[in-house]
């Protein structure tokens, strides 16, 4: 059984996935198909739990290959806590691709009040699809971050998880991939991000299938 954990990111996605790695009859990843294009998007290998928060922009492709086969988990977190996380990174990703390609703003503006507006708007777009998408789906559940630790032994429950529940709820100790820590670094992370994906293009090029890249995001 494949699982697919959906979000908007900045909710908990990176310490799930850290979690998720002390499961022992799935492999998991963070944003594994990143980058691929087609149907390779979404070749994801059998037993297999993935997170990814650009995948609440392909859930009728998700649908169409693995529909009500697949088990769902919606990651949430307060969405003005969420928003006000990914208006700290304005500049960068999903807040970028956006604003000048869905919204067609020529330029970002640096008001802070705007920056939140639009965070909120991406949020509660992905928020809406995700919600949309899980109506008719027999498999799923909802994950909180402000619940995490309860929810994630439900989850493990759920999927039949073999491994070493302690250690992975042990992930959730320390908060990962904080946009404070962005703010205050966010020139080295920048430049580390950029690495990992050029690395992660390098690694794909070799065209193994369902060639694993979440080591990447370790």
């Amino acid at each position: 059984m494949n699982v697919f954990v959906l979000c908007t990111g900045r909710c908990g996605s990176v310490s799930l996935v850290e979690a998720c790695r002390h499961i022992e009859n799935y492999t998991c990843g963070h944003e594994t198909r990143a980058g691929f294009v087609g149907l390779a998007r979404l070749d994801y290998p059998d037993n297999h739990i993935e997170v990814d928060n650009r995948l609440s922009w392909y859930l009728g492709r998700l649908h169409f290959k693995y529909g009500p086969t697949a088990y769902y988990v919606h990651l949430k977190r307060d969405l003005d806590a969420t928003a006000r996380s990914y208006s700290r990174r304005r500049h960068v990703g999903i807040m970028n691709a956006f604003a000048s390609g869905l919204l067609r703003q020529k330029t970002l503006s640096p008001d802070a009040q705007d920056s939140l507006k639009l965070a909120r708007d991406i949020c509660e777009t992905m928020e809406e699809n995700i919600r949309y998408f899980l109506l008719d789906k027999p498999h799923k559940m909802e994950m909180k971050l402000e619940s995490i630790q309860s929810d994630f032994q439900e989850f493990w429950q759920r999927i039949g998880a073999q491994g070493d529940l302690s250690q992975a709820l042990h992930c959730f100790d320390k908060r990962a991939n904080t946009s404070l820590e962005f703010e205050k670094h966010g020139s080295q992370i920048g430049a580390g991000t950029r690495l990992k994906r050029a690395l992660k293009a390098a690694w794909r090029t070799l065209a193994v299938p369902n060639r694993d890249t979440s080591f990447f995001d370790r």
